[in-house]
């Protein structure tokens, strides 16, 4: 995090947090990890990944995720999105079959990129920025809740009409800051294989994020599409 690459929107909000001891902390955590040796994913350079393929100003639908992908070159700054080329985890498996059956379309998804949904406008947030490789949550508690706990607050003060999509306790406990009164709000069990046929499945969040967007005027989230 030496060269700050941040979208000047999303800089004009946080860069107060890039001060903060717990930032510094995080900063000297990642460096330290690196000395070691230790490969680390994402990319330094894709930690805000979410941020720049979504400016604030664009923001019409926010998806939190927990930790990056662990695994070898699937992770790049989205959640539950993995670079083409890699086989689509199982939460993402069942989040195109949930598309699919809400939306009532082919469930035809070629790759597990998500980068046109950012594009759109859905800002796909994971709690925690980094990870080691083959060390899931091996992150967690270093400093990147505390600024991604920053961005939800920003969205839900400084901006009105956005539907959040909160899957599972962790991310609704997180989102527990949100101003309802200013947004959607949905919830439903996280899509792993673990829970996702407790109600992730049938939840129809897909279908009622484009109505709320719709009734605003907005312009509804192709979800089918994840083409660039």
């Amino acid at each position: 995090m030496a060269y700050i690459q941040l979208d000047g929107g999303w800089l004009e909000q946080l860069q107060g947090e890039f001060d903060q001891p717990y930032m510094q902390s995080l900063r000297a955590f990642l460096q330290s990890e690196k000395d070691q040796g230790k490969t680390i994913y994402p990319k330094g350079s894709e930690y805000f990944a979410a941020l720049n393929s979504t400016p604030i100003e664009a923001v019409k639908v926010v998806i939190l995720g927990q930790d990056p992908y662990h695994g070898p070159g699937q992770a790049h700054g989205l959640c539950f999105s993995v670079r083409e080329g890699f086989a689509p985890p199982p939460s993402l498996v069942n989040i195109f079959k949930e598309i699919s059956s809400d939306l009532n379309i082919p469930n035809e998804f070629q790759h597990g990129c998500l980068s046109n949904w950012a594009r759109q406008g859905v800002l796909l947030l994971n709690s925690v920025l980094s990870v080691e490789q083959q060390q899931a949550a091996s992150h967690q508690g270093k400093g990147w809740e505390t600024f991604t706990d920053k961005i939800i607050e920003v969205l839900s003060h400084e901006r009105e009409g956005c539907v959040f999509l909160l899957w599972g306790s962790y991310a609704q406990k997180k989102g527990s800051v949100i101003d309802s009164t200013r947004h959607l709000v949905l919830k439903a069990p996280h899509p792993s294989p673990l829970s996702s046929y407790r109600g992730f499945f049938g939840c129809k969040h897909f279908s009622a994020c484009n109505e709320y967007l719709l009734d605003l005027g907005k312009t509804p989230i192709d979800w089918a599409s994840l083409s660039s």
